[in-house]
């Protein structure tokens, strides 16, 4: 299965056949609803056969991707046998349609279907359950808003979409763990901890008393498939790609190793950079990052990989012009990669490519990070969920929410509704990226800028989806 589509073989075909999309026709108020599919799949994982669960449009295939200016009319059929609710992440839709459960709307039945329609947010984005154990079950896709420069570049479109996977159960997972799971995005509360239920998950990718991996997973996933057999992407000779990678994984973080080719950072989390070389870059779980690539006028086979943090298990992507040899790659790299951005001095380097307009800050907090391995509970002022305090602010303010972490574990924190700039790391201030995912590692504390939205509840929330589960959540109430 392949998430490659070409300027050409866009302009080429029907936008219906390729996107499961109808082209609204001139004059009507609304375009018909694309059909969005969750339901359930089998993978091939190594030579087993995994059940897993999906959002595939009317070709059958995972994701959506519009245009800008294209509003977001989409019909969800919910065939997956559970009561489920899709996020549009990196989106900023009315509250009710923003897909948390009961925040307001209800989960959606099976069975049922629901229409969504808002105006698009441009970037690379994605859409996923948010229930911990669906999202971990792989129900999430790849969701698409290119820019009208985009569109217009002579550049192929590749999305890179990783995932970490699991035969357990995510309930058996959660047990080890020591958390109790929950119907829904909220917390039932906390098990009995037992050594035995820790052991083997407490030392893996430790790092200097940091623990960077706290579940094993048994396969790392690059466009749902492993290195063992990956995804093979046809491109031209000195063609030039837009690599569009999103770290959909519920407990990983990655570090993307463009081998010999040489790239340009150009946006994060959908929204543009002051561009950037290199050929390494981390990925937290949520976050995106779009790469520019041009490659050698000669044919060959260029891997993209996507290496674990604090481990040597890898998955990736394989860019082949026709007739290029195609070598193994292993699951396995030679060295242990090491642990991402301790000292944020990668985040600092990326500068917003249209910052926010400067204007006094109406309100400030700080909102501490907390928890533990032992037992496993992970906090937002020192509460669990369902307890929270809320950050409150007016709609229309300008709001800055200092994130202090004080835990062992690095968190990517996720602010619904929003798009919001890092505006300073470790007390030093920048014109940081434009972002709605910002890792804070251990020990560290960064403070992001945003003008408040819609009156609403928005859900603000660790991304590490046995973290969320646990508890680690809270809102921005805007009044």
């Amino acid at each position: 299965m392949t998430y490659s589509l070409s300027r050409r073989g866009f302009l080429a075909a029907s936008s219906a056949s390729l996107l499961g999309a109808a082209v609204p026709l001139a004059g009507h108020a609304a375009p018909i609803p694309r059909s969005l599919l969750a339901t359930s799949r089998t993978l091939d994982i190594d030579g087993r056969a995994a059940t897993v669960m999906g959002l595939l449009n009317a070709a059958g295939q995972p994701g959506l991707v519009f245009d800008e200016g294209e509003r977001f009319s989409v019909r969800l059929e919910n065939q997956t046998g559970q009561s489920t609710l899709i996020h549009w992440h990196g989106q900023i839709p009315p509250n009710v349609q923003d897909g948390v459960p009961d925040m307001p709307a209800p989960m959606l039945r099976p069975g049922e279907t629901r229409d969504y329609d808002y105006a698009t947010a441009p970037g690379t984005h994605w859409m996923h359950a948010h229930i911990p154990s669906h999202e971990m079950q792989l129900l999430a896709a790849p969701l698409v808003v290119r820019r009208a420069q985009e569109a217009a570049e002579d550049r192929q479109e590749v999305v890179m979409f990783l995932h970490d996977f699991s035969f357990r159960s995510p309930e058996e997972i959660f047990d080890e763990l020591g958390i109790v799971a929950s119907e829904g995005h909220g917390v039932a509360g906390m098990s009995g901890m037992s050594m035995g239920g820790m052991s083997g998950m407490m030392d893996h990718g430790a790092m200097g008393g940091m623990d960077l991996n706290d579940i094993e997973f048994d396969a790392y996933l690059a466009n749902d498939r492993t290195l063992g057999d990956p995804d093979v992407v046809a491109v031209e000779p000195a063609g030039r790609v837009r690599l569009r990678i999103v770290n959909a994984a519920a407990a990983t973080v990655f570090w993307i190793d463009t081998g010999a080719l040489a790239a340009e950072v150009v946006a994060v989390d959908g929204q543009p950079i002051v561009p950037v070389r290199g050929r390494r870059w981390g990925l937290a779980m949520a976050q995106r990052i779009d790469l520019l690539i041009d490659l050698p006028a000669g044919g060959g086979a260029w891997p993209l990989l996507a290496r674990r943090e604090g481990a040597a298990e890898q998955t990736g992507i394989i860019l082949a012009t026709p007739g290029a040899e195609v070598r193994k790659i292993a699951g396995k790299a030679g060295a242990t990669a090491p642990a991402f951005d301790l000292d944020l001095s990668q985040e600092a380097i990326f500068q917003a490519g249209g910052p926010l307009a400067a204007r006094p800050v109406d309100r400030g907090y700080m909102v501490m990070l907390g928890g533990s391995m032992m037992p496993y509970s992970w906090s937002i002022d020192g509460q669990v969920w369902p307890d929270h305090r809320p950050v409150a602010c007016g709609s229309g303010e300008r709001v800055e929410i200092m994130f202090h972490n004080m835990s062992m574990m690095g968190h990517p924190m996720h602010l619904h509704g929003h798009h919001f700039q890092v505006v300073a790391l470790n007390g030093r201030a920048l014109a940081g990226a434009l972002r709605d995912t910002v890792y804070v590692p251990p020990m560290t504390s960064v403070i992001i800028a945003f003008d408040a939205g819609e009156r609403a509840d928005w859900m603000l929330h660790c991304h590490h989806m046995a973290h969320l589960q646990s508890g680690m959540m809270t809102v921005l109430r805007v009044a």
